[in-house]
C-alpha cells in the first residue's frame, strides 16, 4: 500500500485496499474485503468489516466499528464512539448474517459522537446527525437531526453551519461563511448554483 501510514499495532488483513495518503492509527483492524479510499483517517481502535466501502477523505474517529454492508461516500465524518449496526433484530442464539441491511451515508455527512445509526437507512448528502442521536429512518440531504429517536430540527450548510430556515416550507438562505445560497421547497433543501 503505497503512501499509507499504518501504525505497528494496527492489523490490516491481506487483500484490504487502502488508498494513498490514508492514515491507520493504533489498534485498528481492517478486514481483507474492505475498500478504503485516499486520504482517509482511521482513528484509534477502529474496526472496518469485509463488506465495507469508505470513500476518499473520510474521517473515522476513535472507537468506531464500521460493520459489513455499510458504505460511506466521500468526506463522511464519523465522530468518536458512534455506532453502526447491520442486523435489525439481533439475537446471540440465532444466526442472521444473511439478513444484513445496507446502510448508505452520502457525501459530506457528519455523524456526531456517540450517535447510533440503525441499519437499513440512507443518510443524505451533507446531513448533520447530532451527538447522541439515534437514527432509525432515512435522513434528507442537509438535514440537522437530533434526539432519540432522531427528529429533524433544521438544515445545515455544506460548511457545517445551521441555516436560518424552517423545517419545511418555501424559503431561501445564504451561508454566512461561504456565500452559498440554498432553497427550501417543501421538505427538500438544495444548494443553488451561482
Amino acid at each position: 500500500m503505497q503512501d499509507v501510514s499504518i501504525h505497528p499495532s494496527a492489523i490490516v488483513d491481506e487483500g484490504a485496499q487502502i488508498g494513498p495518503g490514508s492514515r491507520v492509527w493504533h489498534f485498528v483492524h481492517v478486514c481483507a474485503g474492505a475498500r478504503i479510499g485516499a486520504g482517509v483517517s482511521l482513528g484509534q481502535n477502529v474496526f472496518v468489516g469485509n463488506r465495507v466501502r469508505i470513500g476518499d477523505r473520510c474521517k473515522i474517529q476513535n472507537n468506531v466499528s464500521v460493520y459489513d454492508n455499510v458504505t460511506l461516500e466521500e468526506g463522511v465524518f464519523c465522530g468518536p464512539s458512534m455506532v453502526f449496526t447491520n442486523v435489525y433484530n439481533p439475537r446471540a442464539l440465532i444466526e442472521r448474517k444473511n439478513e444484513y441491511r445496507d446502510t448508505l451515508v452520502k457525501r459530506g455527512a457528519t455523524l456526531g459522537a456517540n450517535c447510533t445509526v440503525v441499519c437499513g437507512v440512507t443518510i443524505g448528502e451533507h446531513a448533520f446527525v447530532a451527538a447522541g442521536t439515534v437514527v432509525n429512518r432515512d435522513v434528507p440531504a442537509y438535514a440537522l437531526m437530533v434526539g432519540v429517536p432522531a427528529r429533524q430540527l433544521g438544515w445545515m450548510s455544506e460548511f457545517g453551519e445551521r441555516l436560518p430556515l424552517p423545517v419545511e416550507g418555501a424559503a431561501e438562505a445564504t451561508c454566512e461563511h461561504t456565500g452559498a445560497r440554498y432553497a427550501l421547497r417543501g421538505n427538500t433543501l438544495e444548494k443553488l448554483r451561482s
